[in-house]
């Protein structure tokens, strides 16, 4: 792609984002677009919407276990900028009016107490970073009228899917739990959809982070102290539905829930 492509596909889905009409796929639009142009875009998405007064929050990074890989057919995570107005309470009524294809996602989230990043980042950097962890749900949403040709692409110019997250309020220390056996439960009108640990992330949630650092330092960026990380779902994401009442169990570090409204 041109740059003058690049920033055209930019404009584009953040106006769509503003006014929630749906675009076509990038790589439908693109044809030949890459994981560079992907990125390339989803950094001129990111100066747009500081520029129009949002903050940004953090990273995420997705697709980061074998079960969500095998939805998309995707052979390497996405990752994505998050911003302020994408983090809701605990307990919200979620207008489907605001969404477009939503699925429900659980994992954790790592709050970094310092800056991280650069080419050979490992785990014992990401525990030293890292201030606390805490449960999430993450609702992954698309600014795109339907599916392209690479699904990977088309997701991380588009902030690798975020619709929404929200997170509990039990904080946990990474030297008081072993993440690799945080389990959670996703119950939808109270029902189990699902249930996971985060050892499906990659072997380890903190492996995730690990590998987005590096992969954002290919890009020249380095994630601030104080920024949130979503580490990636350890389940497959679920659809939602006007009607639909949520709840995340995550033990002994808490519940998250929320509700579907139209």
């Amino acid at each position: 792609m041109t740059e003058e492509q690049r920033r055209q596909a930019a404009a584009d889905l953040f106006e769509a984002e503003l006014t929630r009409r749906w675009i076509e796929p990038i790589t439908l639009s693109y044809d030949g677009a890459d994981i560079a142009d992907a990125y390339a875009i989803g950094q001129y998405v990111t100066e747009a919407k500081v520029a129009a007064g949002r903050v940004v929050k953090g990273h995420k990074v997705g697709l980061t276990s074998k079960a969500m890989r095998s939805t998309t057919g995707a052979t390497e995570p996405d990752y994505g900028t998050l911003f302020d107005n994408w983090f809701l309470d605990e307990g919200t009524r979620v207008s489907m009016s605001t969404m477009n294809r939503p699925l429900v996602e659980i994992e954790l989230v790592f709050v970094l107490g310092s800056n991280l990043g650069g080419p050979d980042v490992n785990a014992v950097d990401v525990l030293n970073a890292t201030d606390y962890v805490l449960p999430a749900i993450e609702v992954v949403d698309s600014r795109f009228s339907k599916s392209g040709k690479a699904g990977v692409v088309d997701s991380i110019a588009d902030a690798a899917s975020c619709g929404f997250i929200m997170v509990g309020g039990n904080p946990r220390s990474l030297a008081d739990i072993d993440p690799r056996y945080v389990a959670g439960a996703l119950y939808k009108n109270g029902e189990v959809e699902e249930s996971g640990t985060a050892a499906a992330v990659m072997g380890n949630p903190v492996n995730s982070v690990a590998w987005l650092a590096r992969k954002l330092d290919e890009f020249g960026v380095e994630m601030q102290a104080g920024h949130t990380v979503l580490s990636g779902s350890f389940i497959r994401a679920h659809p939602m539905a006007v009607g639909d009442s949520f709840v995340a169990d995550y033990g002994d570090l808490g519940q998250i829930s929320f509700g579907v409204v139209e």
